[in-house]
């Protein structure tokens, strides 16, 4: 028996989570239920789109769904938001319970918002735009990996679709909303909030920092974008356990995607042009990125030791 700071007796198995009670790990939980989150969400995606094409009189069977697809995909959007939503946002709260002790889900999910945490958002986000050379490199390097040809291809023709749908005309907040808002708040929660944290129970922060990055990165199915993708997961969790709060990687979350949209519609040129060496970023423009995302990062380490202090 143990005693809390009031004097009251409690034993070890009245904190255990009900992860630990019944002899889960952790990190086994919170992969278990990334699958299932993935697998629902996309299921959710692809039976509200069916609905809505139908409810519209754009299809009368599933066989006609691939011939509009390029032509709605407003409503693959629409979907594809509220699974988010639904599993990968509000379903991660109440699996969240799983793995509390004596924290709320808040508290393990990091949403609290502290009195510094401005100040984090600020340099989460200025570090989430000095670093997009960096990334742009990582994405060249990545291109240069053996990548089976039938996947290259595919995602080209993703890429080709976002190209079309981001050109029509007034898309741009239906764009930041979609593309955005809904990943930044509910990816951030699932990753940032749960996964990352259930990793940092099992295996320490270092190996959590890292294992959540990669997960998210090969979350997004896109082999071809693996590298700068994880090396993002990885800034991020390493941006919310400095911060000590979520919402700074929520807001770096929104800048990165937002920025992509805003780009998209702007200059379609150059975000959807292939990434060669002759359009790389000049080798002074990384450099440049390199010394101001590790003075960023600096700023983040020494503001979180002078407050533990």
């Amino acid at each position: 028996m143990s005693k809390d700071s009031s004097g009251n007796s409690f034993s070890k198995l009245e904190i255990q989570s009900w992860a630990e009670r019944n002899g889960f790990a952790d990190w086994a939980v919170a992969l278990i239920w990334l699958i299932v989150a993935f697998v629902m969400f996309q299921v959710t995606a692809g039976v509200i789109f069916f609905a809505l094409l139908l409810a519209f009189g754009e299809i009368s069977s599933a066989a006609e769904v691939e011939q509009v697809l390029h032509n709605h995909l407003d409503l693959l959007f629409i979907g594809n938001s509220t699974g988010q939503i639904v599993f990968l946002g509000a379903a991660t709260f109440l699996i969240t319970r799983l793995h509390l002790r004596e924290e709320g889900v808040a508290q393990f999910l990091r949403l609290r918002w502290k009195q510094d945490t401005p100040t984090y958002i600020l340099l989460g986000a200025l570090l989430i735009v000095v670093v997009q050379p960096i990334i742009l490199y990582l994405g060249y390097f990545n291109s240069l990996l053996p990548i089976p040809e039938s996947w290259t291809d595919l995602q080209v023709s993703q890429y080709e679709m976002f190209e079309q749908f981001l050109k029509t005309d007034g898309i741009l907040w239906f764009g930041l909303f979609h593309i955005a808002l809904v990943p930044a708040v509910c990816e951030e929660v699932l990753f940032r909030g749960y996964i990352f944290r259930a990793f940092q129970r099992s295996w320490g922060i270092l190996l959590a920092i890292i294992f959540s990055g990669l997960v998210f990165g090969m979350f997004h199915l896109q082999v071809p974008n693996l590298l700068p993708l994880a090396s993002l997961g990885i800034l991020l969790a390493a941006m919310t356990w400095l911060s000590r709060s979520i919402w700074p990687a929520v807001v770096a979350h929104f800048v990165n995607n937002g920025g992509a949209v805003l780009l998209a519609t702007t200059y379609p040129e150059l975000a959807f042009g292939d990434v060669t060496a002759e359009t790389l970023p000049s080798v002074w423009l990384l450099l440049a990125s390199i010394i101001l995302t590790a003075g960023v990062i600096y700023a983040m380490i020494y503001r979180t030791e002078a407050i533990l202090e």
